[in-house]
């Protein structure tokens, strides 16, 4: 919580020096080394889970997720089919984003629409798909569905950046320097790390001092 990451390690892995069944500890880890680009090691946490009894659709997600990242593929779609066959409304939407995210990174677009699709159908609050849909309505020309899948992304959840970073981008490519300043400045306020939204701002400075 205190975004100390390296003490929290360490605490997770003291925590399974006593209690080396502990779910949460585990949990945690296997997050972390996931998020480090670790996937082969963050698998081998999740498979430590499901050998423990823990069998629902989240860990299935990220079993899923770390063999694609992991390179093993031929795993990677059998473990979200079991993570969807357990699945709630709850859980649902999440499982087909990911699987959109997955389809992305095969280069399986259709999937990837599909999948988003199907995610807002489940949760018609899901910031991240609307998001992903703008992206792809972009790819194809449809300007006008790609700006409303923004803006909505950007009512649903003011503290994403993405939405506004490609609602800037959008904006600017399309000549409305104005706009796109604003919502490239408030990217800038939620995420003042984010080097793709710097770049745009010194482009839209750079531009208004030429006017």
């Amino acid at each position: 919580a205190l975004n100390d990451t390296v003490n929290s390690v360490n605490y997770y892995k003291e925590a399974l020096q006593y209690d080396s069944s502990s779910i949460e500890a585990i949990a945690c880890l296997a997050s972390h080394h996931f998020y480090s680009d670790q996937a082969e090691i963050a698998l081998r946490f999740y498979r430590r889970l499901i050998h423990m009894g823990v069998n629902n659709p989240e860990v299935w997600t990220n079993v899923g997720l770390c063999c694609f990242y992991a390179s093993q593929y031929d795993m990677c779609l059998q473990c979200f089919e079991r993570a969807l066959m357990q699945a709630d409304g709850e859980s649902l939407a999440d499982i087909w984003y990911n699987i959109g995210q997955v389809a992305i990174g095969i280069g399986d677009l259709m999937l990837a629409y599909r999948s988003f699709k199907v995610a807002i159908s489940v949760d018609s609050n899901h910031t991240e798909s609307y998001n992903n849909l703008g992206v792809l309505e972009l790819r194809k020309g449809n300007v006008e569905m790609a700006r409303t899948n923004f803006q909505t992304a950007q009512a649903l959840s003011p503290f994403m950046f993405e939405a506004f970073f490609n609602h800037a981008l959008l904006a600017f490519k399309l000549g409305n320097f104005q706009d796109a300043f604003a919502m490239a400045e408030h990217s800038s306020d939620v995420n003042p790390d984010h080097s793709d939204t710097k770049e745009l701002i010194k482009a839209l400075t750079r531009h208004f001092q030429v006017l």
